[in-house]
């Protein structure tokens, strides 16, 4: 213990390696190492003792929804905890040569990447946002099976047909009770009534992708236009080497918000005349559809963050 309380005095960071039943704590440049239960009492316990130690910064990586407890606990009690995208983790881990994989070590190389990336910590969503986030997510899960369903059908023998028709009828009753919950869960809060309108004043922005964006993208509005397009993942990253050029490429952001802006995509090529004459300009200079789709969804997102910051409904002659 007496190597941590000299780190106190400085920077402490620490990294937590999160799965069902055990949370693992480790401390960079330590050999402090222990667990406790994934569960609520245990939970209390470890706040306190690490509000005792004053870390610089707690750092676990995004599992699933199994990190929610002790990251929501550990930020209601003040200390700096932030989850991060495993991706960066794991390619940190092999940045380091780190080849061996415990629980263990894995919280060591999560406190090792607190101290060299410094991940900015951010705040939690509110419960109603998390309450949102899951109708969406439940829709969407929704979706998937009946897309899956619908396939199963065309090629389905004809003594499974009559469960699959069943089936199918099930889940389209199930989405429209989905999309009327959702719709009732936005209508309730004035704050969320008003950007949903401001959105879907956008051609193309219906109901779903609206509900997404407020969900999935609190940030829309806060933004530059690069910073929100690299959030959405749509940005254009260079693959450059020497006298090497490559194709710009994007990668990252929140798929859900990507997916969402896609589905909005494909109506706005019809009813919105500036995406359409955007698209049709990228098309005539020999881009194939996906770069033409993939922009037409950048500049989607960059024109409803400036509305978003403006508090201006969408106005075609000026968007």
């Amino acid at each position: 213990m007496g190597t941590v309380m000299n780190q106190t005095s400085s920077s402490l960071y620490i990294g937590i390696d999160v799965s069902g039943s055990t949370l693992d704590v480790a401390i960079h440049d330590t050999t402090e190492h222990f667990s406790v239960d994934n569960e609520t009492a245990a939970i209390q316990q470890l706040v306190q003792r690490l509000i005792a130690l004053g870390p610089t910064l707690i750092v676990m990586e995004a599992t699933g929804k199994l990190e929610l407890a002790v990251l929501r606990a550990l930020c209601q009690a003040g200390l700096p905890a932030v989850a991060v995208n495993p991706r960066q983790v794991r390619d940190f881990a092999r940045a380091t040569g780190k080849r061996a994989k415990t629980d263990r070590i894995d919280a060591f190389v999560i406190a090792h990447f607190a101290a060299v990336i410094k991940p900015v910590v951010r705040p939690l969503n509110d419960v109603q946002t998390e309450q949102l986030q899951a109708l969406l997510l439940r829709r969407a899960q929704l979706i998937d099976m009946l897309v899956a369903e619908k396939a199963r059908l065309e090629r389905a023998h004809a003594a499974a047909k009559e469960s699959l028709n069943d089936h199918i009828k099930w889940l389209k009753q199930q989405l429209t009770v989905a999309d009327r919950d959702i719709d009732s869960f936005l209508r309730a809060s004035p704050a969320w009534r008003q950007k949903e309108d401001l959105l879907r004043s956008v051609p193309g922005i219906g109901p779903g992708a609206a509900a997404t964006l407020i969900a999935f993208m609190p940030q829309l509005g806060s933004l530059n236009r690069r910073e929100i397009a690299a959030l959405t993942g749509v940005a254009p990253f260079n693959s450059d080497s020497g006298k090497h050029t490559g194709k710009r490429r994007i990668q990252g952001g929140r798929a859900i918000v990507r997916r969402a802006l896609y589905m909005a995509c494909i109506p706005a090529l019809r009813f919105n005349p500036t995406i359409r004459a955007f698209y049709d300009r990228l098309r005539q200079a020999g881009k194939p559809f996906k770069v033409a789709i993939t922009a037409c969804i950048r500049k989607l997102i960059v024109t409803l963050n400036a509305m978003v910051h403006n508090s201006t409904p969408w106005n075609p002659s000026t968007n």
